[in-house]
């Protein structure tokens, strides 16, 4: 079959805009993965030039941060559709990641480092949602074909977190952390350059322009207003609990509670003002309700998930023994195992598929959605014994970590790249870059979790390390089989959409 992509022709494969997308987010998150690798590290750090601060407020801090990241995601999808365009979202956004990094990169005090967190922050919402949505503009037919596309820009994802988390962590452990967070501009530079010189080629004219509503449409456009309604009402409820004391925002800990509740809530309401105020048909409301499921299974996957950069970050930090052939290994590598396996597996996943597709037997999307919260409980069940081996005072062999990440890894191939697939499909057209950004709102959650659960390994706490995985591990077996269990249900609500 020959598939045309206006002059970009491909014969059984992927049009060349795919690849386009693919090496400009490799370096995206080449840049934000491997600063992410040293940054609680960094934080935490009193004898090489780090921060110095205690668990609790470095774990709070650094989980505010990839929260922010993600959570961003929801009005940087929202600026595309309505105001200026995918394509120029990534452009901009991409120059602002680029920024923030340098700024990271300067030694200097607190507030100029925050300010640096924050820049990354805002660029990485601006960019993030509107790569993904063009990519399923590059497949209206939707299939097989679309879910093995996103598998493969998955690769381009972990192969960029991969490079990232090897130089950025390298320099940071072992040079200096000002190094590591120079690396990273030069990584969202790289990707900047290959966006700009080979979009206009490659990429036609998908994501130049916002979405337009059609006519029968425009009685669920009072967009605007209600945009900034639905706003004013989440500044009320968050100055109403600052007020009632019910959140302390003048803490790490507790601004970091307190965001907990606000993703909360704007997600719920986000969902809520889709399916009452957003002129949906029956059909899409139906779908739209699916998708706050698989929103849920999201939050609670990365919540686990995430952790990769949190406790299981400190726990090969402190109770893993880090010595290959005499040489003590930068701490932040084991986070490489995440995107190797995704290397290794992607391809595989992506041909599976393909090839149940072509025979007529298609695994409906709850069910790789429950399958990937099963293995993250069954990954966090290897970790409950490892703890219990460190408790005795004992380092841990390398192999619980490294089956721990090839659970989660599974999972995360049976999750991710399906659920980036299915909010492209089931989002009504004029929603769709906001409701990716919801999808990304959910690993804001999982993420601001991620980092309040590392809070609590603390060297004096270390008993209750077991105890702490097994509240992960539990949770997801339980959710995944649920999902399971009802997953016909969803996929007749889902309208034929597998």
């Amino acid at each position: 079959m020959e598939v045309t992509l206006d002059k970009t022709v491909i014969q059984k494969g992927h049009p060349t805009g795919l690849y386009v997308l693919f090496f400009t987010e490799m370096w995206e998150r080449f840049s934000y993965y491997g600063m992410r690798a040293i940054l609680l590290l960094f934080l935490i750090d009193n004898i090489r030039g780090g921060m110095g601060l205690n668990e609790s407020e470095g774990a709070a801090i650094y989980g505010i941060y990839t929260a922010s990241v993600y959570l961003l995601s929801l009005p940087g999808g929202w600026i595309a559709d309505n105001i200026i365009g995918q394509r120029k979202s990534i452009w901009y956004g991409g120059l602002i990641i680029m920024l923030g990094h340098i700024i990271l990169a300067i030694p200097s005090g607190t507030g100029l480092f925050y300010a640096g967190l924050c820049v990354v922050a805002l660029g990485t919402g601006l960019l993030k949602p509107n790569i993904s949505t063009i990519v399923g503009e590059l497949y209206p037919e939707g299939g097989a074909r679309k879910d093995a596309a996103f598998s493969i820009f998955y690769m381009g994802i972990n192969l960029g977190s991969f490079l990232g988390i090897t130089i950025v962590g390298y320099l940071g452990q072992k040079v200096g952390w000002h190094y590591g967070f120079g690396a990273a501009a030069v990584g969202m530079g790289l990707g900047m350059v290959t966006f700009r010189l080979l979009g206009q080629k490659y990429l036609g004219q998908y994501g130049n322009e916002p979405k337009k509503a059609d006519p029968s449409e425009v009685k669920s456009s009072n967009g605007n207003k209600s945009i900034l309604g639905f706003l004013a009402f989440l500044v009320l409820v968050l100055a109403t609990l600052q007020l009632t004391h019910v959140i302390d925002l003048t803490t790490a800990q507790g601004l970091a509670k307190g965001m907990g509740a606000i993703i909360s809530l704007v997600a719920i309401s986000y969902f809520l003002y889709i399916l009452l105020a957003g002129g949906l048909d029956l059909v899409e409301k139906k779908r739209v309700a699916v998708l706050f499921v698989f929103f849920l299974a999201g939050a609670l996957f990365w919540a686990g998930f995430e952790q990769q950069g949190s406790s299981l970050q400190i726990f090969a930090d402190r109770y893993t023994d880090l010595n290959f052939l005499g040489w003590h290994l930068p701490s932040s590598w084991f986070q490489n195992f995440n995107p190797a396996f995704i290397l290794i597996f992607s391809p595989i996943l992506a041909s599976l598929w393909i090839l149940l597709a072509n025979r007529n037997i298609s695994l409906p999307t709850p069910a790789k959605l429950a399958i990937g919260l099963i293995l993250l409980g069954l990954g966090y069940l290897v970790m409950v014994v490892a703890s219990r081996i460190a408790l005795t005072g004992e380092l841990t062999s390398p192999i619980f970590l490294t089956f721990t990440y090839l659970f989660h890894t599974l999972g995360e191939l049976c999750l991710s790249p399906v659920a980036l697939s299915a909010f492209s499909k089931l989002s009504p057209k004029r929603y769709a870059s906001q409701l990716m950004g919801i999808w990304f709102v959910a690993t804001s959650l999982g993420n601001l979790i991620a980092g309040l659960f590392a809070g609590g390994f603390d060297e004096e706490n270390v008993q209750n390390m077991p105890s702490l995985f097994q509240s992960v591990a539990y949770p997801s077996l339980a959710f995944g089989l649920l999902l399971l269990l009802f997953s016909k249900p969803l996929k007749k609500w889902m309208g034929g959409v597998v």
